[in-house]
């Protein structure tokens, strides 16, 4: 259960404040805060005021009584095969946001009852052996028919995931995942990025959550072969590129039926052999100079399947439970403005309090 100091460091955090700059703006010496935030000095009233103020926060925040957990064991960087710049700031606070999305998720749920549709398999590598295998065995389980996934934010929210989105404060994070005792896992994609990124980012993270119970040196490898493998099954692109010249046009048009990038597709080619090292090279070469590395033409651009689950949860209080936004805002401890942001905006409605049941 969460002390006044865990939370006290939880504001500081998902402000991105250092111990010195919150120090000053409480205007106490960083060494007090920090005995503070280890549960060695007590709060009075007053400070607790003061600290609302200064992390923008309802002084009821700091009564939540929920465990503080650390940061998510994988974060999934913007530009994969390359080290992206995600500094230890923005690691606290993303870590932060999910800890207040943990504790909404249980406020929320008191009054809904989730029945996933699907189960979540556990397939261990050393037993398997093979991660196209079990990217395979995981799409046979879901009864996933062959060709290309459609909605894959769907797909995994009936198993019992909960997808959202945010802005990661900035941070070159496409996405994380997160799972604590007790709760249903959460999963966040950045709400910035283009569709194909976060497709491959929601594919990377079913890896983890299938394959890795814990971290190892291999999982980001491990669950970007499992991303791909599962999105373009091995088998069906050998068909896919049977007798066809690999070149940009090619991919492009493969795009929009695979709702994955190019550069997923063009990897795909390579480990299958479609193509000589050769083209490869030219066609990474091609993708380069065109600034495609980071951002693909936006003429193929589709639409990213938006979460359903985590907005039914909210709307089902509004329209079926009879809370007003307001209620939810108080219910959440945050400020009215962070909730929009957490939560985008809410129609208010009327009516009565039955409990929920919704079936993914």
């Amino acid at each position: 259960m969460a002390t006044f100091g865990d939370l006290l460091r939880l504001a500081r955090q998902l402000r991105g404040f250092t111990q010195k700059k919150a120090s000053d703006d409480l205007g106490i010496a960083q060494a007090v805060l920090s005995r503070m935030e280890n549960g060695l000095v007590e709060p009075d009233p007053q400070f607790i005021e003061r600290a609302a103020s200064v992390f923008d926060l309802p002084a009821e925040f700091f009564s939540i009584q929920d465990t503080v957990y650390g940061p998510p064991v994988s974060v999934h960087t913007m530009l994969r095969g390359k080290k992206s710049e995600v500094s230890a700031r923005d690691v606290d606070m993303i870590t932060a946001e999910l800890n207040i999305r943990l504790f909404h998720l249980r406020r929320f749920m008191e009054n809904v009852d989730l029945n996933p549709a699907n189960e979540l398999p556990v397939l261990d590598v050393e037993v398997y052996g093979s991660i196209p295998k079990i990217a395979s065995v995981v799409r046979s389980h879901w009864k996933v028919v062959n060709g290309p996934i459609k909605n894959l934010t769907l797909l995994m929210e009936k198993a019992g995931i909960i997808v959202g989105e945010s802005s990661f404060h900035g941070a070159p994070v496409s996405g994380v995942t997160f799972a604590a005792p007790g709760r249903p896992l959460l999963i966040l994609v950045n709400r910035d990025h283009p569709a194909d990124r976060l497709r491959f980012t929601l594919a990377h993270e079913l890896g983890h959550l299938v394959m890795h119970r814990f971290p190892t040196a291999r999982m980001e490898d491990e669950a970007n072969q499992f991303a791909s493998a599962f999105l373009l099954p091995p088998q069906e692109m050998v068909e896919a590129f049977r007798g066809r010249k690999v070149t940009l046009e090619l991919l492009a048009s493969l795009k929009k039926e695979w709702r994955v990038s190019m550069q997923s597709l063009l990897m795909s080619a390579q480990s299958l052999n479609a193509i000589s090292d050769n083209q490869a090279r030219y066609l990474w070469q091609q993708i380069s100079a065109r600034g495609w590395r980071t951002r693909e033409p936006a003429a193929l651009d589709f639409s990213f399947d938006a979460p359903t689950v985590l907005p039914s949860i909210l709307r089902s209080h509004l329209d079926d439970l009879g809370f007003d936004v307001a209620e939810l805002v108080q219910m959440s401890r945050v400020r009215e403005w962070e909730f929009r942001e957490l939560y985008g905006s809410l129609d208010r409605n009327e009516p009565t309090r039955p409990r929920l049941r919704i079936v993914t």
